[in-house]
């Protein structure tokens, strides 16, 4: 069963952003670095903190330096470069300091989610669910790897950016106020007192500026988000590739690769033209702030400096302190478009893993096959019904036990689902009717259709996958090997390897059959495991079976001279009668 399609339309918010949020500080809070993700976040605090009241003395600053240039005293100018000198200088230590905790905190940051996030993927068969859920089990990969790096990376660097500009505002507002806390306009015959107009002017400006931004960027939202589904397709497609050419090679399929390659990098063009768009439009108003912002520090302090309250000195000081409350208060005007992106990425995450976090067994309709478990040591298939695509399938004998040591072969009449029934038994496809009881307390190892999993590690990891390789010492991993003709891989028990690469077919599928001999598991269910191999290999492969006398073996496939001497039953499924056909599940 292959991966749902990734949809085509754009995404859609499925949740507030204080809910994502919420649910991933949540995770967060319970990952086992949360204890030194607060220490970093504390410290940033208190760098933070720090840089913005050394800023504000590097602004109080700069009325004695311009004074004592009005008043050409090269004395009191040389001693404010002194004093500029030691501020800087604590600023620089401040500046290194939030980028060691920043960087930091984006990597134990990331720790966490992709933890997080890899331990519910890895719950088990929730990865299996995931995969054919719809479009959010496209790319999950790319999800946990990029979507969580660009995530952890812009909200540390939005985080405390926020920070700062919330510190920078407190601290210069006040600056603020106190000189214009006099100030008044002649109008009418009188004067008007508009106490703290400098204060009020800086926040009336950054209001405007941030309504527009949001007005006109608000669209960098979702348009970010579909591009990031764009490129995962693209991603996949150009993997997909890079794992079959010799499939697509000998086919001479390049030119419709090629074609599909082009279709997913259009899509992908098409979405960043259209972020493209949204971003131009978006500097118009960023950009036209960021001019005006220029000299309207000095427009809005020059009638304190025209009316005499202040020097010149106090013209900079005053300039000075609303250029940064200013700065401040306009931090969403210039971080929109990075805000955008986070927002974006937010859910691609966030929607991953509440998904993740749901019951995806529950998500489809219909009867369920109940699973239980059986005190007398044997496999139980009571009144066993499939559904399937075509309609349901059932065993022809309602009630089968499995004892210890038995061999049923199932085989599979025209238009069943043999590859269903055997997820049924596994637990992997709950959709039907009937009981399925497991032994309980004994391990059932299944082997799927096709070359088994691989894991890059070494040759030993592969024949003990699923358990710890120390559990077998080295000689029953050699008998393994030996028992089913693959002594050539016997010096190679410690490299490690892309295996699936290195090994043909046939030693792949015997390398499957090793690993049975070496855990010998009480239970063998397989899905039409002997198709793939010659006569001579079959052979061998049944005397391998035939020698586990302890092992269960139930065999999903067709008759065949060589490996119906393996079994003691045989059972048929079929069709059930008055089953119409069902859609597709997961």
């Amino acid at each position: 069963m292959s991966a749902t399609s990734p949809n085509r339309d754009e995404p859609v918010v499925k949740t507030g952003v204080f809910r994502q949020v919420r649910d991933l500080l949540g995770a967060v809070g319970a990952s086992s670095v949360a204890s030194k993700l607060a220490v970093l976040v504390s410290g940033i605090v208190v760098v933070v903190a720090m840089t913005a009241y050394a800023q504000i003395e590097l602004n109080s600053w700069n009325k004695p330096f311009y004074d004592a240039i009005s008043r050409r005293d090269l004395n009191d100018f040389i001693m404010q470069v002194g004093v500029f000198a030691v501020i800087a200088s604590v600023l620089l230590v401040l500046n290194v300091a939030q980028r060691w905790l920043g960087e930091t905190l984006q990597m134990r940051l990331r720790e966490a989610v992709v933890n997080d996030l890899v331990g519910l993927w890895l719950h088990p068969r929730r990865a299996f669910w995931l995969q054919a859920s719809g479009p959010m089990g496209a790319h999950p990969d790319q999800r946990m790897h990029e979507d969580t790096l660009k995530l952890c990376d812009l909200s540390v660097a939005l985080g405390v950016g926020l920070l700062q500009a919330a510190m920078l505002f407190g601290s210069f507002a006040s600056v603020l106020w106190v000189l214009s806390k006099d100030f008044s306009i002649f109008y009418n015959g009188q004067d008007h007192v508009l106490p703290g107009f400098m204060l009020w002017a800086a926040i009336v400006y950054a209001i405007v500026g941030s309504l527009l931004t949001y007005w006109v960027g608000n669209g960098l939202i979702l348009r970010n988000a579909e591009r990031y589904a764009r490129e995962g397709e693209l991603r996949f497609s150009l993997t997909r590739i890079n794992e079959h050419l010799d499939g697509i090679s000998l086919a001479a399929g390049e030119a419709d690769e090629k074609r599909r390659v082009a279709m997913h990098f259009g899509d992908v063009l098409r979405a960043q033209s259209r972020v493209v768009l949204g971003l131009t439009n978006l500097t118009w108003v960023t950009a036209g702030f960021g001019w005006v912002t220029i000299i309207a520090p000095t427009l809005v302090a020059a009638p304190l400096y025209f009316s005499g309250k202040v020097s010149f000195g106090g013209l900079m000081m005053a300039a000075a302190a609303f250029t940064q409350a200013q700065s401040s208060l306009r931090w969403f005007v210039d971080n929109f478009s990075i805000i955008a992106d986070w927002r974006a990425t937010l859910l691609r995450v966030a929607d991953l893993r509440q998904m993740l976090a749901s019951d995806l067994e529950a998500q489809a309709g219909g009867s369920r096959i109940a699973y239980e478990e059986s005190e007398d040591g044997t496999l139980a298939i009571e009144a066993l019904e499939v559904r399937a695509w075509t309609g349901h399938d059932r065993l022809d004998t309602p009630d089968l036990v499995v004892h210890p040591g038995q061999r049923l072969l199932i085989l599979g009449t025209p238009g069943t689902e043999k590859t269903l029934l055997f997820r049924a038994l596994a637990g992997l496809w709950p959709w039907g009717s009937g009981i399925v009881r497991r032994p309980r307390g004994e391990t059932i190892h299944y082997m799927p259709r096709g070359t088994p999993y691989l894991p890059r590690g070494t040759l030993a990891e592969v024949l003990s996958y699923g358990m710890e390789p120390s559990r077998y010492p080295r000689e029953a991993m050699l008998a393994a090997l030996a028992s089913v003709g693959l002594q050539r891989l016997e010096p190679l028990l410690d490299k490690t390897g892309r295996w699936e690469r290195e090994l043909s077919m046939d030693e792949q599928l015997r390398l499957g059959f090793a690993r049975v001999v070496l855990q010998a598991p009480p239970w063998l269910v397989m899905d039409d495991a002997f198709g793939a191999f010659d006569d001579d290999t079959l052979e061998l492969i049944i005397d391998v079976l035939d020698e586990l006398a302890h092992t269960g073996i139930v065999h999903i496939g067709s008759a065949g001279q060589a490996h119906d001497r393996l079994f003691t039953r045989v059972v048929h499924l079929v069709k059930a009668p008055n089953a119409a056909p069902e859609e597709q599940r997961p």
